[in-house]
């Protein structure tokens, strides 16, 4: 099984930045811990501030990867964009948030991209990731049977 996580913008700060909000490590130091936890799946990991940058990733593995974990940051309640691109492709895609969006500002409670998505998963930290992923092996092994 092959998985692409894409970050969007900002979250290459992570470990640097709100700390309270987005935790104390670096996401490369969370991977490695992705990697030890899902030894029988090879996880790609991809980051970009830029919009364009981010569809072309999305297009790029949308049909040959068996998933997409996708925290698009801010484009989540932006992005038209994003959300055509995962309208465009084969294969699931599953939203990722730290932080519970929901009980943030207003305006990040409305995702634009969350209707092409699988589902969406956020408010357990980086552990978020992780249950991402947990819910794309369920799917595949479910489309195996």
């Amino acid at each position: 099984m092959n998985i692409q996580i894409i970050n969007g913008p900002n979250l290459n700060l992570l470990g640097k930045r709100e700390k309270e909000v987005y935790g104390e490590i670096s996401f490369e130091e969370y991977l490695k811990l992705l990697k030890e936890h899902f030894q029988d799946i090879t996880i790609d990991y991809y980051q970009s501030n830029v919009e364009g940058e981010i569809i072309n990733k999305i297009h790029e593995v949308g049909f040959d990867y068996d998933g997409i974990v996708l925290n698009a940051g801010g484009y989540t309640h932006t992005s038209v964009a994003i959300s055509d691109a995962i309208a465009a492709i084969e294969k699931p895609v599953v939203e990722v948030h730290i932080s519970n969006v929901f009980a943030r500002e207003e305006f990040r409670h409305e995702s634009l991209i969350a209707a092409n998505c699988m589902g969406s998963i956020s408010g357990f930290g980086l552990d978020s990731y992780r249950l991402a992923i947990e819910s794309l092996r369920v799917l595949q092994n479910k489309s195996n049977k």
